[in-house]
This record gives structure tokens, sequence and C-alpha cells, in this order.
């Protein structure tokens, strides 16, 4: 538990921590899961370097993601457990001794204001602090430990009190008086009195006065450890290359999801449009990638079924948000489908005096599936025309290829309100 004020030197502590551990530890000893809840990029540069140790990096994260990554640490302690059990030993070292060929590194989750975490009192919170009090209380005999950093314990939503004292280790850098209580002990605040940044005490008696230890923070300049990361990440990929294959999950709430950074897509672009079929089946259901999930999960998609009410609705206020959804839509049907599988009907309502205007054209004539951009006019008899077909299939038509009709900006066609009454109900 680490906790320190506004430039006391909480983050170069963090980093001191992180580099010493990558420079001394291969993957196969030691993972890092790494959260920043603050609005910086301190754990970027871990991203950058491609460190095979960080199995996932969060930059300015949401909560949600925050509880995913415990979510699937939960996972693993269970997993951990049951392995360790079959095996008949008790801890990490246990593992190791039986000479089994699947490496166990040391799991250390890092957070850096972990408070928020705990800003409402919600299902987030309350989840995240089951799990992350399991974790605590369990996860060193498994090889999981757990780093919380914050610039104060204080505030009306907290880490409950039970699991922090079940946190033998404590660092206080510089702090008020009512700090240094809350990570040290009640009687405990000789935090108070540190003075410069880097001072700090460490306390390895869950914050009883007679552990105090007070230590100066290790200064590790960024560009000393910018090199340092780079030879432990090139080190690392010679010497356990399976470590490398696992990949680094990387989260930035604030960018855009890179579509294709996304399996989902990039596989399917890897193999083009005819390496995109799965299956021979042409009912199988249509996935359409919407971008990352807030989670150590799977991209998002809308899953469409040959079923009544399998449609995808669209609703917001960011125009250019719209237009890269539109824009990915139709081309995860391309590359859910082939030629002849699928074809595409689209209505743009994008004004003509719109920088964007031509843009979902562009995209639907690169597309290597039929696609009908639709002249505003002929609105009317697009619509009629797909309804007529949904008539004929309904009668037992050839129902093999699927027809995706995307209207983009669909307040501005008034027309299709008057034709609502008219073909609404065979679509």
């Amino acid at each position: 538990l680490i906790a320190g004020k506004t430039g006391s030197g909480k983050s170069t502590l963090l980093h001191a921590l992180i580099t010493n551990l990558a420079c001394w530890y291969s993957p196969d000893e030691v993972e890092f899961y790494l959260i920043d809840f603050k609005k910086g990029v301190e754990f970027r540069t871990y991203a950058h370097h491609k460190l095979p140790h960080a199995r996932a990096v969060a930059i300015e994260s949401d909560r949600e993601f925050g509880l995913s990554v415990l979510q699937g640490l939960d996972a693993e302690l269970k997993r951990r457990g049951d392995l360790f059990r079959d095996l008949g030993v008790q801890d990490l070292a246990g593992y190791r001794r039986t000479g089994h060929p699947v490496p166990m590194p040391r799991t250390l989750l890092i957070v850096d204001e972990f408070q928020e975490l705990f800003v409402e009192d919600d299902k987030v919170a309350q989840d995240a602090s089951l799990l992350l009090d399991r974790l605590v209380r369990q996860g060193r005999a498994f090889g999981m430990h757990v780093i919380l950093g914050s610039q104060t314990l204080g505030g009306a939503y907290s880490i409950a009190r039970a699991t922090m004292g079940q946190m033998g280790v404590r660092i206080a850098l510089q702090c008020s008086e009512a700090d240094s209580q809350l990570i040290l002990s009640d009687d405990n605040a000789a935090a108070r009195l540190l003075s410069r940044p880097g001072e700090a005490i460490y306390n390895d008696a869950s914050g009883l006065l007679e552990g105090n230890s007070p230590f100066q923070v290790v200064w590790l300049g960024e560009e000393i450890r910018e090199r340092y990361l780079a030879t432990a990440a090139e080190l690392a990929r010679i010497r356990a290359p399976k470590a490398n294959e696992r990949g680094t999950i990387v989260f930035e709430g604030n960018i855009p999801a890179d579509p294709l950074a996304t399996p989902l897509i990039r596989d399917r672009f890897g193999r083009g449009a005819q390496g995109a079929r799965t299956s021979s089946d042409p009912h199988r259901p249509l996935r359409l990638l919407l971008g990352d999930a807030i989670a150590i999960n799977t991209a998002t998609a809308a899953v469409l079924r040959r079923q009544a009410a399998a449609n995808l609705m669209i609703v917001g206020q960011q125009d250019i948000a719209a237009t890269a959804l539109m824009a990915m839509t139709m081309v995860s049907v391309a590359l859910d489908r082939g030629p002849g599988e699928a074809s595409i009907v689209l209505l743009d309502g994008t004004p003509a005096d719109d920088p964007k205007h031509g843009l979902l054209a562009k995209v639907a004539e690169r597309l290597p599936i039929e696609a009908k951009v639709v002249p505003w006019r002929e609105t009317d008899d697009a619509i009629r025309a797909i309804a007529e077909i949904v008539s004929a299939r309904s009668s037992g038509g050839d129902d093999r290829s699927s027809i995706v009709l995307c209207i983009h900006g669909l307040q501005r066609f008034r027309q299709l309100r008057e034709l609502r009454s008219d073909v609404g109900q065979q679509a």
C-alpha cells in the first residue's frame, strides 16, 4: 500500500519497482497488470516498449476495465488453486519444485489511484471491493500480489479497512497527518514530518510504529529508464519467446478503438474477402464490429440473427463517431460474408455541406461485395424494392443472400415516416 500527495515521488517509486523487476526477472517469472486511473500516461511507456512482462496496461482507465482485470485475476486465482490441489502443493515454490512444464510467473497487479474504483457506491465498487479483498487475502500463496497507490486514503468511499489490514507492507511518502494515520496506523503519524520529494517511510509491520524505516526513493531518470526497458524487453524476447506470443492488452480510455488491432477484424482482413467465409451456412449470424470492450475481453460486436427484431439502432449526438460506426458496420458485413453471400443498400443522410459527405459512399465503392448507394430522390423506390424482396422470401423465395440496409442520419429521411404504414410491417 503506497500513499503520497502530488509531487511526493509516488510515480517515480512505481516506475523504479516495475523497471527493477523487469531487469531482474524474465516474463516466465513475473508478469504485470498495470492500471492507471489518474489523468496521465504514466504506464504508457511499458506498452510503447512492448514489455513482454506486461500482460495488461490501462491508461486513463475506466472503472469497468479495472473491474474486468480483477475478474480475470480472480479466475486465475481459482485456476491456480485447483491446479495446486491436483498437484498436492501449497504454494508457488511447491509448484515449481514439481517440475511442471508450464511456467507460472508471479503476478503483480499495480493500480495507481485505486481510490477511483470506489468513488461511487455502485455495483462496480461493490464487486471490485469483494474481488480485491479475495486477491489480497488468498493471492500470496498462489504467487499473486497487489500494489495499490493513491494520493489520499480519505474520502466517503474507500477500500475496506479489513482488506487494508491484510496488506502488511506500507509505504508513506509526504502526506497529511490524517493520511499518515490511515496508511500506517492510528498512532503512527510519522509521515507528516516528511519534507522533501522522495522521502518515505517503509513499514512491513502492518503500519505499527516500531516498523517504521525511513528511506529515500531511488531516482530513475526517464532516459535511463527507457534504456533499461528497451534492454529488458529485448532480452525477454530472446530468452522467453513464448511470453511474446501472449501479447499485451493495452487499453487507453481517451482514444478510439483501432479495428486492425482487433483479432475479429485483423484475422479476416488478412485472409481477404474469400477467406472471411467461416461457414457455408447462409443463415449463420452476422457479426458487426462496434469497438473494443471496456474489459479484458473480445471486441464488442452486434450479432444479427435471422429472427424478428434482429436489427441495430445507433443513437447519439457525435456525428464523427456515428459515421465511423456506420463505416465499420459496412466493412464488417464484407468481412463476414463473401461475394454473393451479402449485399448492402446505403441511404446516407449526411448534408451536402458536411465535410463527411460522400465518405460512406467511398467505403461502399471499395467493398468486395455488392453495395448500392441510393440517391436521395430514390429513397422511396429503394425501400419498396426491399419490402418486395421480404414479401417474396416470406412466400418461400430464395433467401440465401443477406441484405443489410444501412440508413445513416435517419432523422433526415422525412419521407420514411410516410412509408412506415406502407412497408414497415413487412421488413
